[in-house]
């Protein structure tokens, strides 16, 4: 049997509870759910809540297939953080991606895998070290100087009478929850900090400016990409614009070093919920975070320093021989320094071709990813890239529940690399592609900046190291922004600087 089928925290209790209370015993009787079988446990029953809050489904089966049902790697993380956290027990992607109902995964959980330690508030040294993330953007900004490359940028029109003041505080409020929003990064002898700053000390940037219809695009553009001073200023900025009576431009701007996609949902949901509380001439009252991105911080340098040493091996021998570039149709050479310059060019794929998408993703064993990495290398190898082709990609890197809430910086980059050679068929390269993609995930948790350090490639101004392709596939929900009274409509602006040379982002709609 398991070593958790007695429950090891008020978490597992509630979630078997109400069947415990009917059936007044330890094991479940088994049901039909959905023409599949039901939990026959304690334990499947527990599972089975995971997999269907995950999957946002009303109930699943114990042979229901995680994949199947329209799972992918982030959806899997938050699974895996959701066993960890409630059951202590260690599951691992790949185990998941083998066995991927809840039996398998129960078959799995008997091998009784400790988990890894949990992440917790705790105490703070004197100087707060950068996550490994911000050490990269932070050593970027030293190396490029005042840039905008990494400035995040959001624009919201605004139909409505806005409460300037309320919005104002609503933007206090949210900064003063989450540290990320209120750090800045001195450095002491050449080497960076984090400087929390107090809540009560920091006065947010936050303009209102009447703007006219014609100057708007190109006022929003510049206020988008002004760059940031990372020692001294906060890592965000608010400026309403006033066009016409009854509308009003929004404009955010992040700064990666303290933001990712994912926390936009915290962030529009937060600045949401205390604008409604400051209309009501109330201050937000919010449950406190259970961490903050310093003690994510400090538990990332303790708890990587036992697995870099494997970690580093493995990504050692992946890229071993890897290219240092890959060879594009570039129509001019490649500049000595990048200009970041780039155009974006938006495509549709409509229902049909996205279900055979999927389909084809079933039938082989694989993720809709997998199958969008497989054909974006078999394309880059027609154009003639060669057969061996890495292709970088992003992992959300939010491993632990505790940091499902949270703004700040936490994705890592992975290099794919893609064996196109012996013209393999697209089924044998989608096996190549899931082997090499499962293990990268495996082992995602090795920053790039330390992979990059410990390969020491060429290194070049006019391109990326280890790939210059770029693949994510952005399906998780990052929110938007949904103000009492007022209606929200996103407001496009200026071309954001290029990273890569391509980088393909597919944002899937279900």
């Amino acid at each position: 049997m398991s070593g958790w089928e007695v429950f090891d925290s008020p978490e597992q209790e509630r979630y078997f509870l109400s069947r415990a209370e009917r059936a007044r015993a330890g094991a479940v009787e088994a049901v039909e759910v959905q023409g599949q079988r039901g939990p026959r446990t304690a334990q499947e029953e527990i599972l089975c809540a995971f997999f269907a809050e995950v999957l946002g489904v009303p109930s699943v089966g114990i042979d229901d297939n995680f994949f199947a049902l329209g799972g992918h790697s982030l959806l899997a993380t938050r699974l895996i953080s959701r066993i960890r956290t409630t059951l202590n027990a260690e599951l691992g992607i790949r185990d998941l991606f083998r066995n991927p109902t809840v039996v398998g995964v129960m078959e799995k959980l008997k091998e009784g895998r400790p988990a890894r330690p949990a992440l917790v508030a705790g105490e703070r040294p004197e100087v707060l070290p950068l996550s490994f993330a911000q050490q990269r953007l932070w050593f970027l900004d030293q190396l490029e100087g005042a840039s905008a490359t990494y400035n995040s940028p959001f624009a919201f029109r605004l139909h409505g009478a806005v409460d300037v003041e309320a919005l104002r505080g609503a933007i206090g409020d949210v900064v003063g929850r989450h540290e990320a929003l209120r750090t800045v990064y001195p450095a002491i002898d050449g080497q960076p900090r984090q400087l929390v700053l107090p809540a009560q000390d920091v006065q947010v940037p936050f303009r209102v400016e009447p703007c006219t219809a014609g100057e708007l695009a190109e006022r929003i553009e510049a206020e988008a990409f002004t760059t940031f001073k990372l020692s001294t200023e906060l890592p965000l900025r608010v400026v309403l614009f006033t066009a016409t009576e009854g509308e009003s431009v929004l404009v955010l701007t992040l700064h990666h070093i303290a933001s990712d996609g994912w926390s936009s949902g915290p962030l529009w949901s937060g600045i949401a919920s205390a604008y409604r509380s400051r209309l009501a001439g109330l201050v937000p009252d919010w449950e406190p975070l259970a961490v903050q991105y310093a003690d994510y911080t400090l538990w990332q340098h303790n708890e990587l320093g036992a697995t870099m040493d494997q970690q580093l091996a493995y990504w050692s021998e992946a890229l071993r021989g890897s290219p240092q570039e890959v060879a594009l149709p570039f129509d001019r050479p490649r500049p000595a320094t990048a200009s970041h310059e780039g155009e974006l060019l938006e495509f549709h794929v409509g229902p049909g071709l996205h279900a055979e998408l999927d389909a084809v993703a079933r039938r082989h064993g694989v993720t809709l990813f997998m199958v969008l990495h497989a054909a974006l290398a078999a394309l880059l190898s027609r154009l003639g890239a060669g057969t061996d082709i890495p292709i970088g990609t992003v992992v959300a890197g939010r491993s632990d529940e505790a940091l499902d809430d949270l703004v700040g910086f936490f994705v890592n980059t992975l290099v794919l690399r893609t064996d196109v050679s012996a013209e393999p068929t697209f089924g044998e390269l989608l096996d190549r592609v899931r082997d090499a993609d499962l293990a990268a995930f495996t082992h995602q948790d090795l920053p790039f900046e330390r992979l990059v350090e410990e390969l020491n490639p060429v290194r070049s101004l006019g391109r990326h190291p280890l790939f210059q392709v770029l693949l994510v596939l952005q399906n998780n929900d990052e929110g938007t922004l949904q103000l009492p009274g007022l209606t929200a409509q996103p407001e496009s602006f200026g071309t954001p600087p290029a990273k890569f040379d391509l980088n393909l982002t597919c944002v899937e709609n279900r």
